[in-house]
Parts: structure tokens; sequence; C-alpha cells
């Protein structure tokens, strides 16, 4: 009997033992959960120049100064949030005149990947900024003209001369909302004490990334930076030279006080 017990008892095992095998294989898939991360830090290194017509990051330029092709631009300003270029205007060689004039100034040429000035494709003239902050906090851009056209040679004014920029439009390819003040056109106070104009200005909520402001396209751009000299001033036959001062803040436009 002790045996007919224990045969019984090993084929019960045996039996649950096979039972468990077959009820393994329901427990899968297998489930477990990993993490994965990302973080970003603010990128204090300067930006290159972009093409005004093409703003893209990954496809830097190098501008050309018009009044020294040979001479380096300068970098653009350190930080997150960057000045990264404003082009410098030139009018040109013109004839003394007695009547009212208009000059344009001349558009921006580009450095060609051969390291030489390509003149037959210049762009816009234009300013560029660059948002790597997080959190898209806004910032304004402005300008001044440090005072009326002078002779290099005898210190004479170019008296009622006058800046006046055009056709101006934002561009960039940044999936942020664009800035949401951009003036189309304005004029510079030459006498050097009057207030900055503000030109263009990213709320909260706007303006990451790189931003152009150019001043007309690829039709107009010959003709969108006007000067404006009276024919009643009197002329030197000399070099007349101003500069201007672009500003970039980090409070937007209608947060300033």
């Amino acid at each position: 009997m002790k045996s007919n017990i224990t045969i019984a008892l090993i084929s019960t095992t045996l039996l649950i033992g096979a039972t468990q095998a077959v009820a393994a294989p329901g427990l899968l898939p297998a489930n477990r959960k990993t993490d994965a991360q990302v973080k970003f830090i603010e990128d204090e290194s300067p930006t290159d120049p972009t093409n005004p017509t093409d703003p893209d990051p990954e496809k830097p330029v190098k501008p050309v100064d018009p009044t020294d092709p040979e001479k380096p631009i300068e970098p653009g300003t350190n930080g997150p949030l960057s000045l990264d270029y404003a082009s410098i205007l030139d009018f040109g060689e013109q004839l003394i005149s007695v009547k009212d004039k208009v000059y344009y100034a001349k558009p921006q040429l580009l450095f060609g990947e051969d390291g030489i000035v390509d003149e037959a494709n210049p762009v816009p003239n234009y300013a560029q900024v660059t948002d790597k902050r997080g959190g898209e906090k806004g910032w304004a851009l402005s300008v001044k003209q440090n005072g009326q056209f002078k002779a290099e040679k005898s210190g004479r004014e170019l008296t009622g001369a006058e800046i006046t920029f055009k056709k101006a439009v934002v561009d960039s390819v940044s999936t942020s909302k664009a800035p949401s003040i951009v003036k189309s056109s304005f004029s510079l106070k030459s006498d050097g004490t009057g207030v900055a104009e503000n030109v263009m200005s990213a709320a909260k909520g706007e303006g990451f990334g790189t931003w152009v402001y150019r001043f007309g396209n690829d039709v107009t751009k010959a003709e969108s930076i006007e000067l404006s000299v009276p024919g009643a001033t009197a002329k030197d036959t000399d070099t007349y030279k101003t500069t201007l001062t672009w500003t970039l803040t980090d409070i937007p436009e209608n947060e300033e006080k």
C-alpha cells in the first residue's frame, strides 16, 4: 500500500509540474520601463552671419566690408542672446550737386566659397539676431545714428542729410513665432542726441533662433536704404562719414519703460 501511495504522490507532483511548465509562456511579453533624457544648456559662443535671403545657421556666410574689402568683419557678440551682424552702409561715390538728391546704399556683398568677393550675387543689407536662451524670453533691437555725416578732412557736416530704411522684413528658419514688432520703414535722427529707434521686438513666447532683419529682397535690395541730401547744403570734395549703433536688449519693447 505504501508503494502505491508513493507512486500516486509522484504522479500528482509530475502532473502539477507539467501544468506549470505549460503555463509559463503565458507570462510573456514581459515589460520594463527605462528612462531616456537630454539636458540643454545655454550656448555662449558667437553665431556666424547667415545669408539674409536664406537665414539658415547651418549655412554661414562671410559678409564683405564695402569700405575695406580686405578687412575681416568683426565677430558677433558672445552670449546666448547675440547681435551677430549689421551691414556697413556705403552710399557710393557721387557728383557734387546743387539739387536735392537721394543716394542708395549698395547691397551687401558676400565672399564666395573660393574666398573671393562674389560681386555677381549681392544680397540685401541686414541685421541679424540670435536667441539661444531657453524659454523664448523675448528681446528688442534698436538703432541710433551717432551724429551727422562729417567730412574727414574739414569736419564740415552734411547738414540736412537723412538716412531712411525701407522695405524691411524679418526672416528665419526657426519654428518659433516671429517677432511681433517689425518696423517696415524708419528714418534716423542725425543729431546724435535722439532716442534710439526701436525697430524689431520679440515678446515673450517669440523670437527663438536666428532672425534677420533685412531691407528689401532680390528685386528691391538696391533701393531699400536711402540717403537724402539737400542741394542747398555746401559740400566738400571729401569722404563724409558717420556711425550707427545697433543695440540688442533682453527686454521686449512693450516691457521697456
